[in-house]
């Protein structure tokens, strides 16, 4: 038995701060993991932790020069 959250479409558009049209894509297009219950849909939360990891972008670290940019 897992102890993860199932949220609301509205939860996780709240969670992400958007409107529930964006979740509600992201599962038309099985772009994030959910479980049906009945006419409900769940989505759990280690899915939305899952979907926020796999789109974050890490910054580039550029090497510092010693000197400005030439002109």
């Amino acid at each position: 038995m897992t102890t993860d959250r199932y949220l609301s479409v509205d939860q996780v558009a709240e969670l992400l701060g958007t409107t529930a049209r964006f979740p509600r894509r992201l599962i038309e297009e099985r772009r994030i993991r959910y479980v049906k219950v009945g006419r409900h849909v769940r989505i759990p939360e280690s899915a939305v932790a899952e979907f926020i990891q796999s789109r974050t972008v890490e910054p580039l670290r550029r090497p510092r020069t010693r000197f400005g940019r030439a002109a």
